[in-house]
């Protein structure tokens, strides 16, 4: 996700330095885009501007931000930073206290729409900080986005990017039992398709992953492992309000058997492989 998210910044005019965990990731688009590839994320954030973040899981983003080499160390005062990793609210919200207590403002900013959305500068964002963070941020965000909204203050846009989780989950398990039922039927797919994707039945997770699901073809991106994540995530901080998630804990044990199954770096639509056709 980083890198095509920095290709649409260098597009927009900004001047970037980028870094990877992978130095030769970093070295290859700097290469091709422009720019400069740093060693460490506290080099990275040296007299910038902004400064932003696309890792993995909460310990990730605590490492290039808080760590012996992160990018906190370097930020200025009046600086922003713009988090794009899907995490805990609660780092969320350490990081944003982290951030004033340095005199620098913090958004946290996880996105869905997926590779194609990053690629296409098409991601819908959800941000959670302080009115003052969030003006700073839009115009930043603007080149890769389709969508930014500012749901609350610090933390709010991870609870945010917990709902789509939740909500997908859901949906692409209807979407798989459906289509295993009208296997079973023996019926035409692409009818059904063309009969029921006008109606209520209609999702994004349908238009895009009906066919392909029905093909056996799980190479869209999003893989479960990271889905499983994202769903630990929800259910974590539903334990920690009180909310039900019985779907969704329910989905998550699904695919844990379609990771069982071999299929963890397969994309979420490969829920559909536990279920028999």
């Amino acid at each position: 996700m980083g890198g095509p998210i920095a290709r649409h910044l260098a597009g927009a005019g900004h001047e970037l330095t980028v870094y990877n965990r992978s130095v030769e990731k970093a070295a290859t688009w700097a290469a091709a885009h422009g720019g400069r590839a740093a060693a460490t994320p506290v080099e990275a954030a040296e007299g910038q501007d902004v400064v932003m973040s696309c890792v993995g899981r909460d310990a990730d983003l605590e490492q290039v931000t808080l760590g012996p080499y992160g990018a906190f160390q370097a930020m200025r005062a009046g600086a922003l930073f713009v988090d794009h990793t899907t995490v805990s609210a609660e780092i969320a919200r350490r990081l944003d206290a982290e951030a004033g207590a340095r005199g620098f403002l913090s958004v946290d900013a996880p996105v869905s729409g997926g590779q194609a959305g990053a690629e296409n500068g098409q991601l819908s964002i959800m941000c959670g900080g302080s009115a003052e963070a969030m003006a700073a941020a839009t115009p930043v965000m603007q080149p890769y986005a389709k969508r930014i909204v500012h749901v609350g203050g610090p933390g709010a846009g991870q609870v945010t990017k917990m709902v789509n989780q939740i909500c997908i989950a859901g949906v692409l398990q209807g979407v798989s039992e459906g289509l295993r039922f009208a296997q079973a039927a023996d019926l035409d797919l692409d009818k059904v398709f063309e009969a029921i994707s006008g109606g209520a039945a209609q999702s994004w997770q349908m238009e895009n992953r009906w066919r392909t699901m029905a093909e056996d073809r799980f190479d869209f991106g999003f893989a479960i492992d990271w889905m499983r994540k994202d769903l630990g995530l929800a259910l974590a901080e539903a334990h920690r309000s009180g909310a039900l998630l019985p779907m969704t804990a329910l989905v998550d044990q699904f695919y844990a058997e379609v990771v069982g199954m071999g299929g963890g770096r397969q994309d979420t639509s490969a829920l559909v492989r536990r279920l028999p056709k």
